[in-house]
């Protein structure tokens, strides 16, 4: 049996738990979605969009932790040090990074603007005043539904920057390597796409029913709906990354090859 045949082997004993990981991680998500968009009243699909990201990125954590690297010939190795930024794909891992800021933005920039609901819970809706008439619409994506959605983008940087770290010192080939890199950044960016795809919609929204947001109101819709349309792209391509690891195309090659 060659290298070759080796590492194939490996990969189609690791792909299916490292598939089923992922698989499970978003039927969990799946679940907390329907669990959750009912709540306060419809609106808790704010909380259930950062929830789904969660869930999808602890499947393709998990697997990789429970996926042992394949183990081939001996090999040898140079003295550079592997770096994170060498294995992660460049234009995904940016085009994630501008989200995040825009995501982190927006949050902010509600969360100041917001104001309390009738029950006095705080960043609950937006109220503006103009030619003595008052208008409140919510929901509205200030603190009470932005602070969840800044956690769980916290949490999912930490852990996929951990993750990421992890990969790229331990033993295993350089195609391994950027794989597992490529799943670990696509599902961090579910977390951003989702979460920013539930505030803007929710914040245009709000925005676009509203006549007292004036020209500020404008200039702000004609950010958030892109940012939404780019959201709702963004999402189920990575989700699309996530559910269909290599492992499983280098299984089917092993078989290939057998043959």
């Amino acid at each position: 049996m060659t290298d070759f045949d080796v590492t194939l082997s490996s990969a189609a004993t690791r792909g299916p738990v490292d598939r089923y990981a992922r698989w499970t991680g978003v039927a969990a998500g799946a679940l907390a979605t329907c669990l959750l968009s009912p709540l306060d009243h419809g609106n808790g699909v704010l909380y259930a969009a950062p929830a789904f990201g969660l869930c999808a990125a602890a499947g393709v954590l998990a697997g990789d932790a429970l996926t042992v690297p394949a183990r081939g010939a001996v090999r040898t190795a140079g003295l550079q040090p592997r770096r994170v930024r060498d294995h992660v794909p460049p234009r995904m891992t940016a085009l994630l990074a501008v989200l995040s800021v825009a995501l982190t933005a927006l949050l902010a920039t509600a969360g100041a603007v917001a104001s309390p609901d009738d029950l006095g819970r705080a960043g609950r809706r937006l109220t503006l005043t103009c030619h003595g008439v008052t208008e409140a619409h919510g929901p509205w994506p200030g603190l009470y539904y932005g602070l969840p959605m800044l956690a769980s983008l916290a949490v999912a940087t930490g852990a996929c920057g951990w993750s990421l770290r992890r990969i790229a010192t331990r033993p295993g080939d350089e195609q391994s390597r950027r794989d597992r890199s490529l799943a670990i950044v696509a599902a961090w960016g579910i977390v951003v796409s989702t979460s920013l795809l539930g505030a803007a919609v929710t914040a245009s929204a709000a925005l676009m029913s509203m006549s007292c947001d004036g020209t500020a109101g404008t200039v702000s819709t004609v950010f958030l709906v892109p940012l939404a349309l780019v959201s709702l792209v963004t999402a189920p391509w990575l989700l699309f990354t996530v559910c269909s690891p290599r492992a499983g195309r280098l299984r089917r090659a092993d078989r290939a090859v057998r043959r």
